[in-house]
């Protein structure tokens, strides 16, 4: 939906609300105009129910106002003497519409020095459970959220099984898009398996001014832009819509930012023609094929002593035909450590693009999909990262890099409304010849360092700025899925930063020392207050 059209929507619920309560607010000794002033009605509301104004705010937060419009709704009927457990059921199943039949045929008895205290146990349970809620919905959404790392493709910078705090923050608050939706969860209700939200109405795009921009080599969680399953990691293989902000959360380093040209020559990624210059804190791998000199080696041996991340498989060296071993995704350090013990004779990196070449062309796998660059995982050919109010000259040979971009990331979502065609050598957007064209937004390059096991830009190429969620900043727990509990638990990595340089340091100490004082400083806090009463 526009703006406009979601204007039209906020004057027909002012309407609503004014029709509904307006002599709920004359027997509170205010004006009937009163209730139809769009946001001054919310302001004198909350004084009616004695709320704090505040309150205000959180009935123009997206997903935050689901919440509150229940609170609000239970507290004008109390505010009324209307606190039968009834009256509260049918306040919330009529989504606040039993307020028309309390406000047209029943007596209006306002208590205006309402106490706030529930009186009753379950009103005390009902009451924190809501406002609980509502706050961990705020920071959630808003400020800080929590995710974990499910796959290897950041290995060893971040780990499978590393839980992290993300900040909205840092690239700026991103208001949701998807306004009917259960709070503190993604695109599914656990247990339930069922979807978590309604994809109609949508707010347009909107982000509040934040701290930093994406920069270089920082590491990004972002939503997939080309995502269409049903809830990561689980896809039922058919085809679903999804909004933006529901579509899977993804986690990679963004090596390209929008003005770069970017090229991968040799596995090593270029900007502008240089070599992008990495932090020491990036524990880059490949796949590596060796000869093996030191006899057999079983997984757990690999992992535990070699730090090898993932699969290994034994079988020929493809070029001497000498009995060898694949390892999918090492670094350069594990292989080192396999030479000098003489495990293994010296490895070479896996050709990974030779070996799914077919015909000299590409399958149609990798960015732009034409197969005429002859891009792959360790090769791609310069190409431009498009940036906001960018103008680029349109041909035939480029429009595959920016299609995408001009049908769907720039049209919309959800109907595409713009449409590129090819006629020879010319271009069409729309039925018009497209010569050139100028960006709306950013666009960004994102990569996993664990290069030969990453699905990343490589494969769906730009992620718009419309999809950036936030920065990841601490690894607040990590559990290694290969043990056991408490050896499972990687006490080393817990509570510790994500970015910086030179070893991550762990802050769990320092950590339990301002919790144990926090419950210590309250605890005598309210021993002093006791006293003094």
């Amino acid at each position: 939906m526009s703006w406009t059209a979601w204007l039209i929507v906020f004057i027909i619920i002012q309407i609503v609300h004014g029709l509904g309560t307006w002599k709920i607010y004359k027997a509170a000794g205010r004006q009937a105009w009163e209730a139809f002033a769009p946001i001054y009605n919310a302001v004198i509301l909350m004084k009616i129910i004695n709320r704090p104004i505040w309150w205000t705010i959180l009935l123009f937060l997206p997903v935050v106002n689901l919440i509150m419009f229940i609170v609000v709704w239970v507290e004008i009927l109390r505010s009324f003497r209307y606190n039968r457990l009834i009256d509260t059921i049918l306040g919330v199943v009529t989504l606040g519409f039993y307020i028309y039949y309390i406000n047209y045929t029943q007596p209006l008895n306002y208590k205006e020095d309402r106490s706030l205290t529930p009186e009753s146990t379950a009103g005390e349970w009902t009451s924190s459970i809501l406002f609980a809620v509502v706050a961990a919905t705020i920071v959630h959404t808003y400020v800080m959220q929590p995710f974990i790392i499910p796959t290897p493709s950041l290995e060893k910078t971040l780990m499978t099984g590393d839980f992290l705090f993300v900040s909205k923050f840092h690239y700026g608050p991103r208001f949701p898009m998807t306004t009917v939706a259960a709070p503190m969860v993604h695109d599914t209700i656990p247990v339930m398996g069922v979807k978590s939200y309604l994809a109609r109405p949508q707010l347009p795009y909107l982000r509040l001014p934040g701290f930093t921009d994406v920069e270089r080599n920082d590491i990004v969680v972002f939503n997939y832009p080309t995502d269409t399953i049903n809830s990561f990691p689980y896809n039922d293989g058919e085809y679903h819509y999804k909004p933006i902000d529901k579509k899977s959360n993804y986690v990679k380093r963004c090596v390209g930012i929008p003005g770069d040209t970017l090229s991968i020559i040799d596995g090593k990624v270029h900007i502008n023609g240089k070599p992008l210059e990495l932090p020491d804190r990036a524990k880059i791998q490949y796949s590596y094929v060796a000869e093996m000199s030191g006899g057999q080696f079983s997984r757990d041996e690999l992992i535990e002593e070699y730090d090898i991340t993932d699969e290994v498989q034994q079988g020929k060296d493809p070029q001497t035909g000498e009995p060898a071993i694949y390892f999918s995704a090492a670094s350069q350090e594990a292989l080192s450590k396999l030479e000098q013990n003489g495990r293994i004779k010296q490895a070479t990196r896996f050709d990974y693009d030779e070996n799914i070449t077919r015909g000299g062309l590409r399958l149609g796998k990798y960015f732009p999909y034409t197969g005429l660059e002859m891009n792959g995982y360790d090769n791609m050919s310069p190409f431009l990262i498009p940036a906001a109010g960018m103008t680029v000259d349109i041909t035939a040979r480029n429009i595959a890099y920016f299609r995408r971009i001009i049908e769907v990331y720039e049209g919309s979502e959800m109907d595409t409304f713009n449409r590129v065609d090819l006629q020879g050598n010319d271009v069409l957007l729309n039925g018009k010849p497209l010569t050139s064209y100028t960006f709306k937004q950013n666009y960004y390059w994102l990569m996993g360092d664990n290069r030969h096991n990453s699905e990343d830009s490589r494969v769906w190429g730009y992620v718009p700025e419309t999809h950036v969620v936030g920065k990841p900043v601490f690894v607040w727990m990590s559990v290694n899925q290969n043990r056991s509990f408490p050896d499972s638990i990687r006490w080393e990595r817990l509570f510790t930063t994500v970015n910086g340089s030179g070893t991550p340091q762990s802050y769990l100490v320092y950590f339990l020392v301002v919790l144990i004082a926090y419950f210590v400083g309250m605890k005598i806090y309210k021993r002093r207050k006791a006293k003094k009463k």
